[in-house]
């Protein structure tokens, strides 16, 4: 039997769900908001107990960070991701789960291939990427004097 174009792109249309946008840009927006929140709450809270801007921004980054991890190792996060969808990628918590997420699924082979060799599977290229781009740049700004 064979199958035209045609005909196996209406196959794969009554296949496939439907998308639902409107839902899923809601739900992106309500988790990534809650996420900003959350971290405007932990920064109000830095301050309030007489931590200055600048220290009180880094604990936050931290915080949020040590948070995203504990709940990917304790299999919350990813449900989380489940109805939260691009809301959840907040880029530090997100990075964050993206690191953590492999080490955990590998950790039955070891802490040396296990955990330390598939920890940066998926944040290892965004890493070597930030790098060698600031490097590009910082080299950029240093041969023209621009700094």
């Amino acid at each position: 039997m064979t199958v035209t174009k045609k005909e196996y792109k209406k196959m794969a249309q009554k296949a496939s769900p439907g998308t639902t946008y409107g839902k899923n840009m809601l739900m992106a927006f309500l988790f990534g908001g809650t996420i900003c929140t959350l971290g405007q709450g932990i920064l109000n809270l830095y301050l309030s107990w007489g931590i200055d801007q600048q220290a009180a921004s880094a604990f936050v980054s931290v915080t949020l960070i040590a948070l995203s991890a504990i709940l990917t190792a304790l299999r919350v996060y990813d449900n989380l991701a489940k109805y939260g969808g691009a809301g959840t990628l907040v880029p530090i918590t997100g990075f964050a789960n993206s690191i953590v997420a492999p080490a955990m699924e590998f950790k039955s082979e070891g802490y040396v291939i296990g955990i330390g060799g598939k920890m940066f599977v998926i944040a290892g290229p965004v890493l070597v990427y930030g790098t060698a781009a600031s490097i590009l740049y910082g080299l950029i700004l240093w041969f023209f004097h621009l700094y």
